[in-house]
């Protein structure tokens, strides 16, 4: 548990966190295991720490939020779509618990925590991006800074100030690069799922359409609505089975419209009287880094004395270091 100088400060971006992507990864990292006290791992909770403590550490925050994902198997895309996300399972009881330490920490690094039982986190994150660009009258160059590497949160990346920036490898994307790497518009891509599905979270997407015909049937028709207002035109395309790949569409309209309903992520969720759907800019801003917080869920945690000790005076630095 290290860390280092402050970076850049980081005013002009609403740092908008994916935990998940970075509690996950710490918890299977086959270098990053910590076992508390009494042998129960903690490795999803430390590792989680760390990066929060090397992000703020870098960056400099003063607004944002923490959103997580506590959804699984009851979220509204669920009963949309029994087979939705149903490769995977519920946390352990282990790691249950570490998430819940996990948001703790967060909040105790300052940051406001989001989580909806109805909403995943990227609904979360959508609609805190929205918000903080509605507010925004001072129609300044502050922009959202998306941390996650998760694919779908691009189409949230559209003003030339939003950044997508995958933490762990250092890789901070714009819109326009999302772009040039897509070859379409990231306002497009809930369009773009919607054809060629996403295994990763079991959406089927029209069968037989793989990302070169998905991104050339765009580039002509400009969306999914636009596809299916000129479907008669498909069959002419100068691609190689043009004809078949129109009755394929055609056949599965419906399965590729619901598809990319799953795949568009909640930006103004009006059923919804959660907090982060009524968040206003104030609220995103940061507090101050709470010791007295962080010591009691070190205790709580069990985490080992030589451990502890680090992590705690790593945690008395942020605050020392902290506006």
């Amino acid at each position: 548990f290290t860390t280092q100088g402050f970076g850049v400060s980081g005013t002009s971006h609403v740092y908008l966190i994916d935990a998940s992507i970075y509690i996950f990864q710490a918890y299977f990292s086959p270098y990053n295991e910590s076992l508390d006290e009494s042998g129960e791992d903690l490795s999803a909770f430390i590792g989680f720490a760390q990066f929060l403590l090397s992000l703020q550490r870098r960056e400099r925050p003063q607004s944002g939020a923490v959103a997580m994902d506590n959804s699984l198997f009851t979220g509204f895309r669920h009963a949309l779509s029994p087979e939705y996300k149903s490769n995977r399972e519920l946390p352990d009881d282990s790691l249950a618990r570490q998430l819940d330490f996990c948001a703790r920490a967060a909040d105790a690094f300052g940051w406001p925590v989001y989580a909806s039982t109805r909403y995943e986190a990227d609904d979360i994150i959508g609609t805190l991006a929205l918000r903080s660009r509605s507010f925004d009258e001072t129609e300044s160059a502050q922009g959202v800074c998306i941390v996650s590497r998760d694919k779908d949160l691009a189409q949230l990346i559209r003003a030339d100030s939003d950044v997508m920036w995958d933490f762990s490898a250092n890789r901070r994307r714009s819109r326009i690069d999302i772009e040039r790497e897509l070859g379409i518009p990231t306002t497009r891509i809930p369009d773009y799922l919607g054809l060629v599905g996403d295994s990763v979270d079991c959406i089927a997407g029209v069968p037989g359409v793989g990302p070169v015909k998905a991104t050339a049937l765009l580039a002509e028709f400009g969306s999914l609505d636009g596809i299916y207002a000129n479907l008669h035109a498909v069959a002419g395309l100068p691609m190689r089975g043009a004809k078949s790949l129109a009755e394929k569409l055609e056949r599965f309209e419906a399965q590729a419209r619901h598809c990319k309903l799953l795949a568009t992520i909640v930006e103004e969720p009006h059923d919804c009287a959660e907090p982060f759907a009524c968040a206003a800019p104030a609220e995103l801003v940061l507090a101050r880094p709470n010791y007295d917080k962080f010591a009691f869920l070190l205790e709580e945690a069990l985490v080992p004395a030589a451990l502890k000790v680090r992590m705690s005076e790593a945690f008395a630095r942020l605050v020392e270091e902290a506006p």
